[in-house]
């Protein structure tokens, strides 16, 4: 049975169109591992974090090692799933910070990656991503789109490459926009998924 890892990470919860779209198809799935960043934020990068996840386990302090016992159970979770749904909502041109923050926990040198003399090579493999953003206003073909260089660029750092992305856009442009947006998003991510 394949395994799917969810990742979802709009602050808006049951009000969440990513969210929304992620839960129509998930609805006779089995095999999924759901993780809600916003709901249960991971920690945000700063020194103790960064010195827990660079560090050995006996220089630890307790929460450290928490933030390394976090970090260590995710990077499980993405190595179990076969695919990876992420729901990625554009906030100011990004991800949500509550997603930007699981990479941060998820990216470990000699970890899900590692640095050889030709570049980084990612040791996360033979996965498949499908990224769910949605978007008030229209910005997928434009330079405004920067969660797909984000996503496709943190994705293949740790050697996903297999990438796929559902639109959901103009969802504030008026009813007819939005409910067009949204079937044709649910039509692609009910095939994809």
């Amino acid at each position: 049975m394949a395994t799917t890892l969810v990742l979802k990470s709009s602050i808006l919860g049951e009000h969440s169109q990513s969210n929304q779209l992620i839960n129509h198809v998930l609805e006779s799935k089995t095999g999924i591992i759901e993780r809600d960043l916003a709901a249960n934020p991971v920690p945000v990068l700063d020194m103790d974090v960064a010195t827990a996840l660079r560090g050995s386990p006996d220089d630890l302090s307790d929460e450290q090692k928490a933030v390394l016992n976090l970090s260590n159970t995710l990077i499980e979770e993405l190595k179990t799933a076969d695919q990876i749904l992420i729901g990625a909502p554009m906030y100011n041109f990004m991800v949500p910070t509550q997603l930007k923050n699981w990479f941060d926990l998820i990216a470990r040198a000699g970890v899900t990656f590692s640095y050889t003399e030709n570049g980084p090579v990612g040791l996360i493999e033979n996965k498949k991503a499908i990224i769910v953003t949605t978007r008030g206003g229209l910005h997928k073909d434009s330079p405004r789109n920067s969660i797909e260089s984000y996503l496709t660029t943190m994705l293949g750092f740790i050697g996903i490459t297999d990438v796929e992305f559902v639109y959901a856009e103009a969802l504030n442009m008026g009813d007819d926009a939005a409910t067009q947006a949204r079937e044709q998003a649910r039509a692609q991510l009910t095939e994809l998924v």
